[in-house]
Order: structure tokens, then C-alpha cells, then sequence
């Protein structure tokens, strides 16, 4: 492998990690940089799902304190995220990437549209819930179950093609839940990370000699960097300055997968 390739590589997954950390959809980094060195898009989509768990732990290990409290609905959604995630890498493995190259774009734009949305859905729902005489931060049983079948659905995705898994993310958790956009990030990392370690593994056992690992190696070690770095001036930033860094990173994924 020449050496600029090498460091293009190495650039790329350090630019994903962070990105990965504080949004989602570092994947339309790497992808597209694998795919212009030559890598056929399968084998390019499974060493970059490998590489990219590397970033998802230090993302989410970035993010832990906001974790905490969370993990009666997270109970919930990561084994959503996980069983999803499995049905997402069995397509991979059986469908043609086009069945769902017409879908991704339209799950962006509503992802990107509810993000936009969320605190106008959140104030209508907290007002709603006080005019009931029930606590604004309540979860009530159907919310939580429409919470983890959309986490469902989105490992589906995640594990099937990672790119935006995030955005999705947050667009279903700012929909249905009254809480913060930073710890909803931390839940979408956590989340994340489940559906890469399932995809990885999967591609590995079924797949490994189709796997290019020398660029798997490269992004793991840029992302591993990265999330750390996103987590870390991620975490810093402003509610609507987190949106509006999902927005347009949201819009500059849904322009590269359309172009």
C-alpha cells in the first residue's frame, strides 16, 4: 500500500471517529475513501464497519457521565440495536446495494427534519403532559416501545450500511424522548457501538477473507484517535450548536449519497 494512501486512510478514520462521536455518519468519510482507492464497495462497507468499532468505543467512553440514568430505557434499546443489527449485516451479505439506495436518502431527510423539529415536538409534549398532571420527564410504556422498535429499525440500517445511523438516531430519541441532545449523543454512541460490534463480528466470521484488513487497521487507529476527540469538544457544545452541526453534516451526507 503507498504510503499516501496510507495516510489518506489514517485521515479519513481519524476524521470519522470524531465525527462519529458528536453526530453520526463518519461512514460517508471513509466509504468513499476506500471506493476511490480502488476497494469494491461490499469489501469497502466491511472494513470500514470493522475499523470504525475502535472509534465507537472511545466515543462512547468519552461520553460516559452522560449515560447515567439511562439505562432503564437503554435495558430497552440496545437489544433493539442488537438483533436489528444482525438482520441489517444478513442483508449486506444476501441483497444488492441498490434495494436500498433509494431508502437512505428519504430516512436522512426525515431524520434531519425531526432533529429540526425537536423542540417544538419536546415543548408540545412537555405542555401536553402537564396539562395531564404527569411529570414532563415521563416515558410512558407506549413511547418506550415505539422507542424500541425505531432503534430497532435503525440497527436494521446501521447494520446494513453504518453511514447517518446516528443522525437516525437522534431523530427517533428527539422525538419520543424529554431529554437533552447531549444525552441523547451519549445513548447514540453507546447504541452505535453495539451495532458496529455486531456488523464487525458478523462480516468476520462469514466474510473474512473478504475483508480488506490492512485498511480496517487504519481506520481503527484513526478513529480510535478521533473519538476521543470528538467526545471531547463534542460534549462542550451548545444544544443548538450540536443541531445545527447534525444538520449540516446531515446535508453534506445526503449531498455525497445522492451525488
Amino acid at each position: 500500500m503507498p504510503i499516501h494512501e496510507i495516510l489518506i486512510i489514517l485521515l479519513a478514520g481519524l476524521g470519522a471517529g470524531a465525527i462519529n462521536a458528536v453526530v453520526g455518519s463518519g461512514t460517508l468519510i471513509t466509504f468513499p475513501t476506500l471506493v476511490a482507492f480502488g476497494y469494491p464497495p461490499v469489501v469497502a462497507t466491511m472494513s470500514n464497519a470493522i475499523g470504525l468499532v475502535a472509534g465507537s468505543v472511545s466515543g462512547t467512553w468519552g461520553y460516559r457521565r452522560e449515560l447515567r440514568g439511562q439505562w432503564s430505557r437503554l435495558a430497552w434499546q440496545m437489544p433493539a440495536s442488537f438483533v436489528g443489527a444482525l438482520g441489517g449485516a444478513w442483508l449486506l451479505l444476501h441483497l444488492p446495494p441498490s434495494v436500498f439506495s433509494a431508502v437512505v436518502p428519504v430516512l436522512l431527510v426525515g431524520a434531519l427534519v425531526l432533529v429540526v423539529a425537536q423542540p417544538a415536538i419536546q415543548g408540545w409534549a412537555r405542555r401536553r403532559s402537564e396539562a395531564a398532571g404527569v411529570a414532563a420527564d415521563h416515558v410512558s410504556r407506549t413511547k418506550l416501545m415505539l422507542l424500541t422498535v425505531g432503534t430497532f429499525v435503525v440497527g436494521i440500517y446501521g447494520g446494513y450500511f453504518t453511514a447517518a445511523q446516528g443522525i437516525l438516531l437522534i431523530g427517533v430519541m428527539g422525538v419520543l424522548l424529554p431529554d437533552s441532545m447531549q444525552r441523547m449523543n451519549a445513548a447514540k454512541n453507546l447504541l452505535s457501538l453495539i451495532v458496529n460490534v455486531v456488523a464487525a463480528t458478523t462480516y468476520t466470521i462469514v466474510a473474512f477473507d473478504d475483508i480488506s484488513w490492512a485498511a480496517a487497521g487504519l481506520i481503527a487507529a484513526g478513529s480510535l484517535v478521533g473519538g476521543s476527540v470528538g467526545a471531547r469538544y463534542g460534549r462542550k457544545l451548545s444544544p443548538w450548536a450540536l443541531r445545527i452541526t447534525i444538520v449540516v453534516i446531515g446535508l453534506v451526507g445526503l449531498w455525497r449519497l445522492l451525488a
